[in-house]
C-alpha cells in the first residue's frame, strides 16, 4: 500500500518537473530533467512516451526549440540534439501514413 502511494507521488513529481522544465530556461531544465530521471529510476517507474521523447537519451538535454533538429526520411522521425551531435530515430506509426 505505501509503495504504490509512494509511486503515484513520485508520479506527480515528474509530471511537475517536465511542467517546469517547459517554462524554465535550458540549464534549470536540464536540471529537472535529471531530477525527474533520478525519482523515476528510484521507484522503479518507466517514464511515458510523451516524457521520454522531449530530452536527449544520450546527454538529457531538455529539447526546445533552438537545440533540437528534426527530420523525416524512411518513415522515421529522426530527432538530432545540437548538443552533443547524436540522433534519435521513432518509427512513424502507420494510422498516421
Amino acid at each position: 500500500m505505501k509503495k504504490q502511494r509512494d509511486a503515484e507521488i513520485a508520479k506527480e513529481r515528474i509530471k511537475i518537473l517536465f511542467e517546469q522544465a517547459e517554462k524554465a530556461k535550458q540549464d534549470l531544465a536540464n536540471k529537472y530533467i535529471q531530477t525527474a530521471r533520478k525519482i523515476a529510476m528510484k521507484f522503479n517507474l518507466r517514464l511515458p512516451r510523451y516524457y521520454n521523447r522531449k530530452f536527449c537519451k544520450h546527454c538529457y538535454n531538455y529539447f526546445k526549440s533552438d537545440n533540437l533538429r528534426v527530420r523525416t526520411k524512411n518513415n522515421k522521425v529522426i530527432y538530432t540534439c545540437k548538443n552533443c551531435k547524436k540522433f534519435t530515430r521513432y518509427p512513424i506509426p502507420k494510422k498516421l501514413k
